[in-house]
């Protein structure tokens, strides 16, 4: 969900290539190969997972049931990192030695599903889990009314919070979006060296609740026209109570982004952390897998709304779909079968993700019960970014995390705004 696209043209303009390639090509690595639409003995799937929050018990189990039902054939996974995969993506599933199967974060789907790059998964829809997906990013990885990547996982954002230093503080959890505002400041204040809320500024993810819980949006489909909003009365005041936390409540980089924002947390140098469901695990252990200080101050609870209840929050998680230009292509589909397996699913929810099968869901309380309900509530209320095959190109050039970086260093908001409304319409009706 990061990083410098390019122009999609490059995308765009190989979809034709992309279309036309496959049979009669060898297996990736060389061997007996196979082509792209038959049986491939002997072939090496390669499969791109992004980031570590796939767990290693998930991919031993993708590798060995795959190698086990397919007899001769390998595979092997290549974990790619967030920075850069847009263009990294661009260039590897339009070139020859593309890999076989690859991650891509739901708000980049559409700019892969529309330019030909993912192969055709009609054939087995039902077989990865049909009506039973999240329906959410089934219409992401969907385009034209054709499904060309699958639901992985998500995982609703959700705040954790130290119970002992806001008891230290005299703050309770708050119920409204102001209390969250008004808490997060009062934290920092009686906690010397401490954030109220942790909030590096390139990290646009927590923002777009404060726009959305305040009626406004980032962009909306006016007819054929994007018109972005973010320079609205609505989004600015929710923009307003970013740039408080921002500049009041947290001691974060002004420049940092959200990677391992969790370490100030578990240190005890943060009072409340939002962030997506699954880095719980990050939490509460360390590196070594042992108890952090946390053991007995965690606690959690969804952002609240404007009114109260749940505010929407963005909807973070990936889609995962076959290269078109994969030279195994019904090998490939066995094994992102396996990945939308109940039992590679179930993997995953144990692991603190959220399931791509809805019937799953109730499986991520087998691993923290407690949160469970928490993340329920905010996955309810879940949204997505604009479904613009051109939005990747926004999150690629980096203009979100620009602006708020900005915001975060007391910029003038709504000149800020402005500014980025007109970039994002040049980029969306481009």
């Amino acid at each position: 969900m990061n990083k410098k696209l390019g122009a999609l043209a490059l995308l765009g303009a190989s979809a034709i290539a992309l279309a036309g390639c496959g049979g009669g090509s060898t297996g990736s690595t060389g061997g007996d190969g196979g082509d792209a639409t038959g049986d491939a003995g002997g072939a090496e799937i390669r499969v791109w997972l992004v980031g570590t929050d796939t767990p290693q018990d998930a991919r031993d189990y993708l590798k060995k049931t795959f190698e086990d039902e397919n007899p001769g054939s390998t595979l092997v996974i290549e974990e790619q990192q967030w920075t850069g995969l847009v263009d990294k993506l661009t260039t590897s599933l339009s070139s020859n030695d593309s890999p076989d199967i690859v991650e891509m974060g739901n708000t980049q789907a559409a700019a892969f599903t529309s330019a030909g790059a993912l192969a055709d998964l009609s054939d087995i829809q039902d077989a990865l889990g049909g009506d039973d997906l999240l329906p959410g990013f089934v219409e992401a990885g969907t385009w034209d009314g054709t499904l060309f990547a699958a639901p992985y996982y998500s995982g609703a954002r959700v705040v954790f919070y130290n119970t002992a230093q806001y008891e230290q503080a005299g703050v309770a959890v708050p119920t409204t979006l102001d209390e969250y505002v008004a808490n997060g400041v009062a934290l920092a204040e009686k906690l010397p060296g401490v954030s109220g809320v942790y909030w590096p500024g390139k990290d646009w993810y927590n923002a777009l609740p404060f726009i959305w819980e305040n009626g406004g949006e980032v962009a909306v489909l006016d007819g054929d026209t994007w018109d972005a909003q973010l320079s609205s009365d609505a989004s600015l005041a929710g923009l307003a109570q970013v740039q408080e936390l921002m500049t009041k409540a947290s001691l974060a980089a002004k420049d940092g982004d959200e990677t391992e924002a969790w370490v100030p947390f578990r240190t005890e140098k943060a009072a409340t952390l939002s962030v997506p469901s699954w880095a719980y695990w990050s939490i509460v252990a360390d590196e070594d897998q042992k108890e952090t200080a946390l053991t007995n101050s965690l606690g959690y609870f969804a952002l609240p709304g404007a009114d109260g209840g749940a505010a929407q929050v963005f909807a973070g998680g990936s889609n995962i779909g076959v290269a078109a230009k994969s030279q195994n292509v019904e090998l490939a589909k066995k094994a992102l079968e396996i990945i939308l397996s109940d039992e590679y699913q179930t993997i995953l929810a144990e692991n603190g993700l959220v399931p791509a099968k809805t019937s799953l869901g109730d499986q991520v309380a087998a691993a923290t019960p407690e949160l469970a309900a928490v993340i329920a509530e905010a996955a309810a209320n879940a949204k997505l970014t604009p479904a613009s095959p051109k939005w990747a190109d926004v999150e690629a050039q980096g203009l979100l995390q620009d602006f708020f970086v900005k915001i975060a260093n007391g910029g003038d908001v709504k000149a800020l705004a402005v500014e980025l409304d007109e970039k994002i319409e040049s980029i969306l009706n481009g």
